[in-house]
């Protein structure tokens, strides 16, 4: 198999027979359908705007290679390296988002984009796989030895930070991906159920704050609560779904991509709907829910509270923003700008989401050595 047998005991032998293989082809699947999908979408998109046919698929193209080898990459360290190396990306990451609120490049009223050279990157994108990381071994270390640091308090507070940060951009979906990211954790660590109502309550008034405090979430509320609004997107992807039926219209036969202005990113799914069909929709769901139960079945097997609490937090945040962005195509929650994993157009998305499944990929591998420490 791949040239390696059971007694190669260098690196690459041993992460072959460690890795969880199952998982590592369901990223790698979704990465391939991801740019198969940009090849549809992303001319129509590129021809609506004026520009060169294929300037989306040739600026996610620059991003695979980068993507590729986080992903396999990283899924080779060890659970230390992934922590340390996490902490100094998170220092990193965050410095760089707060550098959007004073040179950032304003897009539609949000400052999330720093311009470097001909690329525009995300730098919170960056935040969440290694939040991950720093949040799990801060709660894990306070949880190690009676008395020991406060973790749980520290990494509540860095949370909140990340959050009012992410808000002042604003980006009200990554905020909602940290505090859940966040939230997950501290309850598969033990939060008390008491805490947990009152979690939810400030999760509730926090959303009641954004629905009078931002416009743009007031009327995305406003447009999902009232069948009889305009809300465009929605009503197209609707129609991308009827018109694909069971096996779609066929590769570049759709007509919808050339209709929503965020056909690339946050509809692609109604775009896969239409071109090639709700059983193709069904495998694409089948692979996010393939490595969030492969997730959970390593997690059973797993003592050390470090890796748990990190598996946690990755499958969360992958499974959440799926979850949402599916969600939005099919009219079930409100319109929110938060991309597909791995399947959206996004270089900063693709390229992050990597980092984060190739720590994963690591947390996951068989006999890899301890060190939630």
């Amino acid at each position: 198999m791949i040239g390696f047998g059971r007694t190669d005991r260098s690196t690459l032998g041993r992460w072959w027979w460690t890795v969880d293989k199952f998982t590592l082809v369901a990223f790698v699947l979704l990465i391939g359908i991801g740019i198969t999908l940009t090849l549809a979408a992303g001319p129509a998109t590129a021809h609506r705007k004026g520009l060169d046919h294929f300037f989306f698929v040739q600026r996610q193209m620059i991003f695979l290679a980068p993507a590729l080898a986080a992903l396999v990459g990283l899924s080779i360290l060890s659970v230390a390296q992934v922590r340390r190396l996490a902490i100094i990306g998170f220092a990193l990451a965050f410095l760089a988002t707060l550098a959007t609120l004073f040179m950032g490049v304003d897009v539609n009223g949000a400052t999330r984009w720093l311009r470097l050279g001909g690329l525009s990157v995300q730098p919170s994108e960056f935040i969440k796989p290694t939040f991950v990381v720093v949040t799990a071994w801060l709660i894990a270390a306070g949880r190690r030895e009676p008395g020991g640091p406060p973790g749980v308090g520290i990494s509540a507070v860095l949370c909140l930070l990340i959050v009012g940060v992410l808000a002042l951009q604003p980006d009200i979906g990554m905020s909602l991906v940290v505090a859940c990211v966040w939230a997950a954790q501290y309850f598969v660590a033990g939060m008390p159920m008491l805490l947990v109502g009152v979690l939810a309550a400030a999760g509730a008034g926090a959303l009641y704050g954004a629905y009078h405090l931002f416009e743009h979430v007031r009327e995305r509320f406003d447009r999902f609560l009232d069948p009889s609004a305009e809300n465009y997107q929605v009503h197209r992807a609707l129609e991308a779904f009827e018109a694909g039926g069971l096996t779609g219209r066929g590769p570049g036969q759709g007509e919808v991509k050339y209709l929503l202005p965020d056909g690339h990113t946050d509809f692609v799914f109604a775009v896969a709907a239409e071109e090639f069909g709700a059983l193709a929709c069904v495998v694409g769901i089948a692979l996010f829910a393939l490595i969030v139960v492969r997730g959970l079945m390593r997690m059973r097997r797993e003592d050390d509270l470090f890796v748990v609490l990190c598996c946690t937090g990755f499958l969360a945040m992958f499974g959440l923003q799926a979850a949402v962005n599916i969600g939005v195509n099919l009219n079930l929650l409100p319109t929110k700008g938060m991309t597909l994993p791995f399947i959206s157009y996004g270089g900063s998305s693709l390229v992050a989401l990597s980092i984060g499944a190739g720590f994963l990929l690591a947390l996951m591998r068989r006999q890899a050595p301890g060190g939630g420490g």
